[in-house]
């Protein structure tokens, strides 16, 4: 992944250039090995590379080889091996897995993203046409914003992160995941239209237990595409944990049949006929947790490391570092939601440390909880319809929550996170299940993510190896900022609470309008972000993560207020 800058119609672009390298100098974390700028008209494109696929040849923008077609790319397109048999006819410049983005707006048009599996947000020039079309992955994993100047009003500005556009422009929008946009209309256009996206469709299929398991598997195969080294964040929790276990089994079974297995754990082998490495830079999977000392992540994150056979490194955090790192953190995040930041603060010192250990890539497990209802406080829904309802919607807001998180705590420090439970074809299968299949009951001995839990246990299953030991497999949802430690969550609350007077309380900015933080350690988050974004539209890009409180629950979004946490259910 990498850090793009953009700006369409620009008056004198030739004296705009200082700037827009200014501005996009303001990402490079996202992209720290390589920069590279095109001009064309009055439009400017520029790219800060984080090198994963084609090493040696994919620096950005790409111009196609007769110059007409300028491109900028931040993500991964898994299929891209594909995709170049497909325009085997275009001729390609690089091994890069974005190039094939160009022929197919040849063929496609504005209908290109429909035909990329990955996660991305791209802008492509076209020159003749003066024309520029963006878009955005299905889900948001990669983030993308658009912006607009009242003293320029027909350019059009681009950028991965909000620092980009803030001085440039005064409306400001987070680009809608699966959506682009065409200059030549100047709208955006849904192209991800996926029946499950309607949220008063509820569906009624029946749970297919083996075809969760080998679609999740398969959407953990693709993402190891990769010529550096990678590995997991292990949490211990359970969505996290399955995605660490089917690494390890993929890393051995890639390994097993390139038969280039090293004592050193070190070596870096070629790349197979489906773009995927045969070691993924190491001969054993390596996982990364974080928590407060004797946490209860780290605790069960050592045990599943065990299991799996993975080399595991695990870093301890205090409560003073964390606190330390909250202005950074917002920097990094352009956020000020309480759930966020709680949950990012662990996860981008953690990204730190594993930049620090040779690592580029991680594979992360956000987006199960959505998917599954598997927040405790899914267990309060009235009903199946409701209860999908509320994941459809969890699902179309992971961009500006647990999606924002992942791509923006880790790109800090250069570092790529890939979210396997948000591929295409999962979401299809377990998005059209049936909500009664996936409701909490624990009357029933349902524990939350049931249908996930038992699609991986093998028990019944003669001569099937185990995925996770069965303490781990049934364990019960700790959200992450509870998981690194309940004191974590305890001390920012107390921070605050020294932070922010009774009077400072009672008098909140009247330019925050409706959006009233209700308690202290929100209204500090809040001061802390307007002091870093002071422009107005800044904050209309920021969306706050609460419980459903009409279903009766804890507006604080800890997993420890939710009325079923601490009850133990066997499966």
């Amino acid at each position: 992944m990498c850090g793009i800058f953009a700006c369409y119609r620009k008056d004198d672009i030739e004296s705009f250039k200082p700037t827009a390298l200014r501005l996009s100098k303001r990402v490079r974390h996202r992209g720290p090995d390589w920069s590279g700028n095109v001009i064309k008209n009055d439009t400017i494109l520029v790219h800060e590379r984080l090198a994963i696929v084609g090493l040696d040849s994919g620096a950005q923008p790409i111009n196609s080889p007769d110059g007409n077609y300028v491109l900028c790319v931040n993500g991964e397109i898994y299929n891209h091996i594909h995709l170049r048999e497909e325009c085997s006819d275009y001729e390609f410049t690089s091994l890069s897995d974005c190039e094939p983005i160009i022929p197919l707006y040849l063929k496609y048009d504005v209908e290109t993203p429909q035909h990329l599996d990955g996660m991305f947000a791209w802008c492509l020039y076209d020159v003749q046409r003066d024309r520029i079309v963006a878009a955005r992955d299905p889900i948001g994993v990669t983030t993308l914003y658009m912006g607009k100047s009242s003293s320029s009003p027909r350019t059009r500005y681009f950028a991965s992160e909000l620092k980009c556009l803030v001085d440039e422009c005064d409306e400001i929008t987070a680009f809608p995941p699966g959506h682009v946009y065409d200059s030549d209309t100047d709208k955006l256009t849904r192209y991800f239209k996926p029946d499950w996206i309607d949220e008063t469709r509820i569906p009624s299929q029946p749970v297919d237990y083996k075809a969760v398991r080998t679609t999740l598997e398969k959407a953990v195969r693709k993402r190891l595409m990769a010529e550096v080294p990678y590995g997991v964040l292990l949490s211990g929790g359970l969505d996290s944990s399955l995605i660490a276990s089917i690494a390890a089994r993929e890393t051995e079974r890639a390994n097993r049949e390139a038969g280039d297995v090293y004592a050193d754990g070190k070596h870096l082998a070629g790349m197979d006929d489906r773009g995927l490495l045969h070691t993924g830079g190491w001969s054993r999977l390596h996982s990364f947790a974080i928590g407060l000392p004797n946490a209860p992540d780290l605790q069960a994150a050592r045990k599943v490391a065990k299991f799996i056979g993975s080399i595991h490194h695990e870093h301890t955090f205090t409560l003073q570092e964390g606190l330390d790192a909250l202005d950074d953190v917002i920097h990094h995040l352009e956020t000020y939601d309480v759930t966020t930041i709680r949950a990012s603060t662990p996860m981008f010192l953690l990204s730190r440390k594993i930049k620090a250990q040779g690592v580029k890539m991680v594979l992360s497990g956000e987006g199960s909880d959505e998917i599954f209802g598997g927040y405790l406080y899914f267990a309060q829904a009235p009903s199946p319809a409701e209860f999908h309802t509320e994941t459809v919607k969890r699902v179309n807001n992971l961009h500006l929550a647990d999606c924002l998180r992942a791509n923006k705590s880790t790109m800090a420090w250069g570092l790529e996170a890939r979210v396997p439970f948000l591929d295409r074809e999962f979401l299809q299968l377990c998005m059209n299940i049936d909500p009664a299949e996936k409701m909490i009951a624990p009357q029933k001995g349902r524990i939350e993510k049931y249908i996930l839990r038992k699609a991986f246990d093998t028990s019944d299953e003669p001569g099937v190896d185990p995925y996770l030991p069965e303490e781990i497999l049934w364990r019960q949802k700790e959200q992450f900022s509870d998981g690194v430690g309940y004191s974590w969550i305890d001390g920012l609350k107390d921070a605050a609470e020294r932070a922010i007077s009774d009077e400072q309380f009672a008098n909140p900015n009247p330019a925050w309008g409706d959006d009233i933080p209700t308690t202290k350690e929100a209204f500090w988050y809040r001061l802390k972000f307007d002091a870093l974004f002071p422009q107005p539209t800044a904050a209309a890009t920021v969306m706050r993560w609460v419980p459903k409180a009409d279903w009766g629950c804890a507006e604080d979004p800890s997993g420890r207020y939710a009325k079923i946490h601490d009850q133990h259910i066997s499966s």
